[in-house]
């Protein structure tokens, strides 16, 4: 009998470098109350989301997470030839096959790498980061891209009222490597399956087939075939995140090795400010302790947020590199997953360079918006 390989590698891991893209469309709470029976008041002060940026015209799911991927890569000054793996989380790329990293690593000049994408809504980024620390722990990796990435405006219902507001588009990336002390805790995570259809499609990609076939030759102004979009309870979610996430949060840092007073910087996922403002108050936090709040501009970005978060408080200065802080992404499963991380270099290149001058292109029909 053979005697198989046991392959170890580095155990001291830590994100080395990040980068982002903000799409250049932003869309304000006045501007979607056009064709959303709400207002910016209302919806402020239910989430605390002003506005959300959505692709248009050429941007796509590949394109942002290209451009991310790329600024990570040059912000952490790694050699491109020693990355050797592409982790892409993302619940929206459009096709089943094939699978979205393969394509972005090649866009990347990293053809031929280990690339894969972890499916795991909100909480994605959190599983891919952990995936990939344990990777090099492992010796499976030596550098690897993480990447979180959402285009949640396609599958969006702008005239419902429980989450024609809440969702926006965008990606992250940062760079995980070998380092001199350990960045990245275990990654805590769990999962409620009980209560999945919280946060659901309202039809599964086989239904809606079956429909389109059904509905050839019907009249689309009285049986529309209709889209397939998100659906959520959210007072369901809201009551879940109350009762799961706190003891969530005890064992991250529990597990972690840190304590309370050794966190720096809160970065939960931006899917609600008054969820993340009531964790802060029961973790105990201090109320100058920063945290993260780019929900306010840039809405739930799902499987993004929590890169694009922490871009955003290092490229404004809120944060520094090197500070120690909590990561926390839930949502759609239901799962979770989170850890104490060490926040890698502020970025060189930010997502918001030259963001103000861009030029947005058309939105998809659906979201009623010119």
């Amino acid at each position: 009998m053979a005697t198989l390989a046991t392959p170890s590698g580095h155990q001291n891991v830590a994100m080395l470098g990040i980068g982002a893209y903000r799409p250049a469309r932003l869309v304000t709470n006045d501007e979607l109350c056009t064709v959303l029976d709400s207002s910016d008041q209302w919806i402020h002060e239910r989430s605390g989301i002003r506005a959300r940026r959505w692709i248009s015209g050429d941007e796509s799911i590949r394109s942002m997470s290209s451009a991310a991927a790329e600024r990570a890569i040059n912000n952490s000054d790694v050699d491109r030839e020693k990355i050797d793996m592409v982790i892409m989380a993302t619940s929206s790329w459009p096709y089943n096959v094939p699978h979205g990293a393969p394509i972005v690593a090649n866009d990347i000049g990293l053809n031929g790498v280990s690339a894969f994408d972890v499916s795991a809504g909100c909480g994605g980024f959190g599983y891919a980061l952990g995936v990939a620390a344990d990777a090099i722990r492992a010796g499976s990796a030596t550098y690897v891209v993480v990447i979180g990435v959402e285009t949640m405006s396609v599958g969006l219902d702008v005239t419902d009222r429980s989450t024609g507001f809440i969702f926006g588009d965008g990606a992250g990336a940062v760079i995980v490597g070998p380092s001199e002390t350990n960045g990245i805790s275990p990654m805590v995570s769990g999962s409620d399956g009980e209560h999945a259809d919280a946060i659901i499609q309202n039809f599964d990609t086989v239904s809606y087939m079956a429909r389109a076939v059904e509905y050839q030759g019907k009249d689309p102004e009285t049986d529309p075939v209709g889209r397939m979009v998100i659906n959520m309870a959210g007072p369901s979610v809201f009551r879940w995140a109350a009762i799961t996430l706190p003891k969530a949060l005890g064992n991250m840092l529990s597990i972690s090795g840190a304590t309370l007073d050794d966190i720096e910087v809160f970065v939960p996922h931006q899917a609600n400010a008054r969820i993340n403002d009531l964790m802060k108050k029961n973790l105990g936090f201090p109320d100058e302790l920063p945290m993260a709040y780019d929900i306010e501009n840039t809405a739930n970005t799902s499987a993004a947020s929590i890169p694009l978060a922490m871009e955003e408080l290092l490229a404004t200065g809120k944060a520094q590199g090197g500070a120690t802080s909590l990561i926390l992404g839930f949502g759609a499963g239901l799962s979770y997953a989170g850890g104490v991380v060490t926040l890698p270099p502020a970025p060189k290149v930010s997502s918001f360079d030259g963001l103000e001058d861009a030029k947005p292109g058309p939105l998809a029909k659906h979201l009623l918006l010119p």
